[in-house]
């Protein structure tokens, strides 16, 4: 009896120890402002909500908006926002609950909250029409906006967007999240997640120490990581085929080779139902080239934009 209420007592401090080393508290809003927000105004209300959004390059040149993927933030597009803000009005933002947005004032995650975003951002800036490029689920908002509201949108750029079904992801039902990934809520180590974000790199050596830095103190701010969970189990997929049929707007492909989040192989799929698209892939990269690799990645989609809107924009 001694020896099982020694080996229990063993197991409980075990127990204790693991979760006191992996339990992972969220982080001020304050120290996340100091150290990411680069001025007051980058926080702003669309549609009843706190967003922070960041804008650069001539305030009358062309727009492109810049839609993040899943667990980033706007701070993921900086290497191409910098090579494209000489000829382009860059807006990026980042979705609430995601970032430095908080978790949305309606508690609701779903891409059409988020297009309703998007138009109200449009709205607020003035913005008749724009290029959207988005990346993974930022990519699926993308489609999806320029299917209903093809008047609003000049170009498209899709990075390894998301949208077919897959597993763990049917059409007309939300995923069921598993009750390990509920437990981020709790623990959270930068060793775990540098090891989730490592899967979007072909080369994971790629993945540097201050982007692990950003993705884990901007996933501590209050309320992300549940608003997170919330954005996975609002998502509900329907059949992509009848919206991409709808799409009129030139679209641009990119994709690398070696995803192992969205196969690449998925992109014959939206070759196929998107009237006007074209695919450039990169054999060396992953899910996420324009993190990976921006130098060899961006010029392709430069050329694109560029192509749409030639003209020269006036100064800044």
């Amino acid at each position: 009896m001694r020896q099982i209420l020694l080996v229990a007592f063993c197991l409980a401090v075990v127990l204790i120890a693991l979760v006191v080393w992996l339990w992972t508290p969220d982080v001020s809003r304050e120290f996340l402002e100091a150290k990411y927000l680069r001025v007051p105004q980058d926080m702003v209300v669309v549609e009843g909500t706190s967003i922070h959004i960041r804008e650069t390059g001539p305030r009358d040149a062309p727009v492109v908006i810049l839609l993040h993927g899943f667990g980033a933030s706007l701070h993921t597009w900086d290497p191409w926002a910098e090579g494209l803000q000489d000829r382009f009005r860059v807006i990026r933002f980042d979705l609430p609950g995601s970032g430095l947005s908080p978790p949305d004032s309606t508690g609701k995650y779903t891409d059409a909250r988020a297009m309703a975003l998007i138009l109200g951002l449009m709205e607020r800036a003035g913005i008749e029409k724009a290029s959207l490029v988005g990346n993974s689920v930022g990519g699926r908002i993308a489609w999806t906006f320029a299917a209903r509201h093809p008047e609003r949108v000049e170009g498209l750029v899709l990075i390894s967007p998301d949208g077919f079904a897959s597993p763990g992801f049917e059409y007309g039902k939300p995923p069921e999240v598993p009750a390990v990934m509920k437990l981020m809520r709790y623990a959270l180590p930068r060793f775990m997640l540098r090891a989730n974000i490592a899967v979007g790199y072909a080369d994971p050596a790629a993945l540097t120490d201050p982007v692990v830095e950003r993705y884990h103190d901007l996933m501590l701010a209050p309320g992300a990581r549940n608003a997170m969970l919330e954005r996975m189990e609002q998502t509900v997929l329907t059949d992509p085929v009848p919206l991409l049929e709808q799409i009129a707007a030139p679209t641009l492909m990119v994709w690398g080779e070696q995803d192992a989040m969205i196969p690449y192989s998925n992109a014959k799929d939206y070759r196929r139902h998107i009237a006007d698209v074209r695919l450039v892939s990169f054999p060396d990269l992953g899910h996420l080239p324009h993190e990976e690799d921006p130098g060899s990645s961006l010029p392709a989609v430069r050329d694109f934009l560029m192509a749409l809107a030639p003209s020269e924009p006036g100064p800044p």
